[in-house]
């Protein structure tokens, strides 16, 4: 299982995660923030749980990049 983990609260809106991942990431017309997509908020934390153990090289790219490190990629 993958676990991706995203503190949107902390966003600063650099959009680096969508560049590295568009896939798993966009960025909200609302109020510019990274959106993890098909994630499930928990107090500010938004996560996504998947069997596919493909996305984890793009996640952690965009994990990476991200300047303020709200961005945690887990394999169980």
């Amino acid at each position: 299982m993958v676990v991706i983990t995203l503190q949107r609260d902390k966003c600063i809106g650099c959009n680096y995660c969508v560049e590295m991942d568009p896939i798993h990431f966009q960025m909200s017309k609302k109020d510019g923030k990274s959106v993890l997509i098909h994630s499930q908020n928990a107090k500010g934390f938004f996560t996504l749980k998947s069997p596919n153990h493909a996305i984890v090289e793009s996640c952690e790219l965009a994990a990476k990049a991200c300047p303020v490190k709200i961005i945690k990629v887990k394999e169980t």
